[in-house]
């Protein structure tokens, strides 16, 4: 009888682990849709799938979905058979996977939750294999025991249910900026400080390989025979990585390649830049509301450049169609991506601080320019950009629908349960 005890409470207790983390997984990937679809990119530029490329938002989207489906299903105990199938085989194919690339590296990490948590491809590895893996195991074995949360007659809804979702808060996360921004570029940042390296950062260490006699061997920093002619050197090891800065790099060169980053940093009055990683791709649905803000930069003295990192002819193209008479800087692709979830973006610098940041469908409009422009300068707090995530509506868009359900399903399983007494009496 303990066994039973012991083996129900196990099952439970994997039951939650995965849920909670597919879930969480599934979440943190639905808020940055195009993040999620970049990693997509990354995995088929890895595999030579390249051709692939324009199906990896759908790919992203889906992802995330069945993330999220199979965590909140085997956290209610819908469909327990099929669904501890489901994320064995799931489990077993990503462990397998995140073996591969712990092994070979083709890419950094694998996203596995988003940007929230970057974890190295051996740590996802372990985690996977010593933790997830087991747990799917243990609930497919004993999948029995765990209790379900609705009777057989609702699962239909929360399978239904539990994927819509996901995708439509995916959605709306795709045609706005995501409601939590996970990069280094947020608003209130300063750029050139999260560019610096502190005082007492650590630094890389590395070991230094000589050859003497044909015979090789490792020095410290401390002990290399830098002096010493009869040494060769040969290679030099990293060992321990040091303090890596939140931003790497960011610079700008203007159309001459010369380096504007620090004018640009460094600008008081405020300054816009039109972040496009490709100009070819990016949107002209809003022209019209672009070009009335760059007039508007003209006309307070700041600052409006477009940054891509697009060919000549590409942005020779754009302002041949869209009638642009802001100037064009270029920048490294992956930084733009990483700036702004837009194509095309607006960013608000002030002395290298990000004051504001807009999707294209959410301009500020001629009318409301001056007011919101002009607010955010003054501002003292530097986060005074920063939207408040709307997580009171989505809490209640997720959790009422199944609430409701819950309490039509629990009272019809009573009453269904009186009549069969009745019946008996």
């Amino acid at each position: 009888m303990k066994t039973v005890r012991y083996q129900k409470l196990a099952v439970e207790l994997c039951r939650i682990l995965l849920g909670v983390t597919f879930i969480f997984s599934g979440v943190v990937k639905a808020i940055d849709p195009v993040g999620g679809a970049l990693k997509v990119e990354d995995y088929f530029a890895a595999f030579n799938l390249t051709y692939f490329n324009p199906l990896s938002t759908f790919i992203a989207i889906n992802l995330f979905a069945v993330e999220f489906m199979l965590g909140l299903c085997i956290l209610l105990a819908v469909y327990r058979k099929l669904v501890t199938i489901c994320m064995l085989l799931f489990m077993s194919f990503m462990t397998l996977l995140t073996l591969c690339l712990a092994i070979f590296n083709p890419v950094h990490d694998c996203g596995c939750f988003g940007d929230a948590i970057i974890l190295t491809n051996w740590e996802t590895f372990f985690k996977n294999a010593l933790v997830l893996l087991p747990a799917s195991i243990a609930t497919f074995i004993y999948r029995r025991q765990m209790t379900p949360i609705y009777t057989f007659k609702a699962y239909w809804f929360v399978i239904f249910f539990s994927y819509i979702f996901p995708v439509g808060f995916g959605f709306y996360n795709y045609i706005n900026l995501p409601i939590v921004d996970f990069r280094p570029f947020k608003i209130g940042v300063n750029i050139p400080e999260k560019m610096s390296f502190p005082d007492d950062a650590p630094q890389n260490e590395y070991l230094y390989i000589y050859e003497k006699d044909g015979k090789k061997e490792a020095f410290t920093p401390a002990t290399a025979p830098a002096g010493d002619s009869t040494w060769t050197f040969v290679d030099a090891k990293l060992i321990k990585e040091g303090y890596v800065p939140p931003i790497v790099s960011f610079v700008l060169f203007d159309e001459k390649s010369f380096d504007v980053t620090d004018a640009i940093l460094s600008d008081e009055k405020g300054v816009f830049l039109l972040i496009a990683p490709k100009i070819s791709k990016a949107s002209d649905k809003h022209i019209e509301e672009i070009n009335n803000l760059y007039d508007y930069a003209v006309e307070h003295q700041m600052l409006f450049y477009a940054v891509t990192n697009s060919t000549n002819d590409e942005i020779n193209e754009w302002i041949n169609n869209t009638g642009a008479d802001y100037p064009f800087l270029s920048a490294d692709d992956v930084t733009l991506k990483t700036m702004i979830r837009s194509n095309p973006g607006l960013v608000l610098l002030k002395a290298g601080t990000i004051l504001k940041k807009w999707h294209h469908n959410h301009l500020p409009s001629e009318a409301d320019a001056d007011a919101v422009i002009q607010g955010l300068l003054q501002a003292t707090d530097t986060a005074a950009g920063k939207e408040k995530a709307p997580w009171l509506w989505i809490i209640g868009c997720f959790t009422l629908p199944l609430l409701f359900v819950w309490i039509y399903d629990f009272l019809r399983h009573r009453r269904k349960n009186e009549k069969e007494e009745k019946k008996s009496i």
